[in-house]
Formats: structure tokens, C-alpha cells, sequence
């Protein structure tokens, strides 16, 4: 039996659950890095995936979107050509209240009685204008890391776009 599909955890229906001292069980984060690439590099510009509207994405969407971004740009720009971050870590467990869907469920099963659910995975909660991945790289490579993120993009349950900026020169 896999995952249910991501319009049942999309909205903000219940507070966000997050301490995770009083829950047991609490499944580990599918992310496997946060940060890809070369984070020391001198690059000009800096690109977002911004969710263009409130929900939740859960950490295997979150993987996902990673990974597939990850491919097209280590395939083209090489691990040294670009710096791929995941801005947001998950902290909301999601609760699942399993039922039997078989015939005869009906005698084995107490319905709604107690049905508080048992952590099933880990979500993101953003808002509208949060971006979620950012990817620093070269000018010259603007359009293989837009094409990365649309692609990335497709990988999350929320409508999302591509924001491109200048890179802010560090002075120490």
C-alpha cells in the first residue's frame, strides 16, 4: 500500500504538530542534503522556486524536487558550476488515522472513535511568496537552472515560479 496522494496533505487543516519530544514514532526526514553543489563558489546570480500560494509539501515531494533539480544541473554545469540549497526543513508531522478497506471492515473497525492518527511522514508548511529551493550559479547557465527548477517545481503539490536576482557581493 503506498502514500496517499498530496491534495489530502496540501491545506493547513490542523495546528502544526512539531514537538517531537512528546510524539512517538516520528519518521526521519526522506531529505537526504540540504546543500549540493559548491557552496564556495563565486557566482553573479541567484535563483528561486517560489510557491505561489499557501500549503504544505511533504518531504518526499520535498526529495523529489531536489533530486530531479540536482540531475539536470550536475549533468550540465558539473558539481562545481552551481550551489543548490533547500530553504525550508520539514517540522510538521503529518498523522494518518489508517482505516480497512476490505469487505467486513465495517465489524473490525471503530471508526472516528479516538482518531487522533499515527505519524505517517514529515511537511514544510510555506506561505505564499516563500521560496523553497535556491540555486546560485552563472548568468551564462540562467536558462538550464530555470529549465532545473521548472522541473523541480512540477515534483510539489503548490503552483510555483522562478525568480531570478543578482548575487549580493560578500565583503569580509
Amino acid at each position: 500500500m503506498g502514500i496517499r496522494p498530496a491534495k489530502c496533505y496540501r491545506a493547513f487543516i490542523t495546528p502544526p504538530y512539531t514537538r517531537k519530544e512528546y510524539i512517538k514514532g516520528v519518521p526521519a526526514p526522506k531529505i537526504t542534503k540540504f546543500t549540493m553543489g559548491n557552496p564556495n563558489g563565486d557566482f553573479d546570480t541567484v535563483f528561486k522556486l517560489v510557491v505561489k500560494e499557501g500549503g504544505q509539501i511533504r518531504h518526499n515531494a520535498l526529495e523529489a524536487a531536489r533530486n530531479a533539480a540536482h540531475k539536470i544541473l550536475a549533468d550540465a554545469l558539473t558539481e562545481q558550476g552551481f550551489d543548490l540549497r533547500i530553504t525550508k526543513y520539514p517540522h510538521h508531522v503529518i498523522r494518518e488515522n489508517k482505516m480497512m478497506a476490505f469487505a467486513g471492515a465495517d465489524r473490525l473497525q471503530d471508526g472516528m472513535r479516538l482518531s487522533f492518527g499515527k505519524p505517517a511522514g514529515l511537511a514544510v508548511r510555506v506561505n505564499s511568496g516563500d521560496y523553497v529551493l535556491l540555486v546560485r550559479a552563472n548568468q551564462s547557465a540562467a536558462e538550464t537552472v530555470k529549465k532545473a527548477l521548472r522541473l523541480a517545481g512540477k515534483k510539489l503539490p503548490l503552483s510555483t515560479t522562478v525568480q531570478q536576482e543578482k548575487a549580493e557581493k560578500v565583503v569580509e
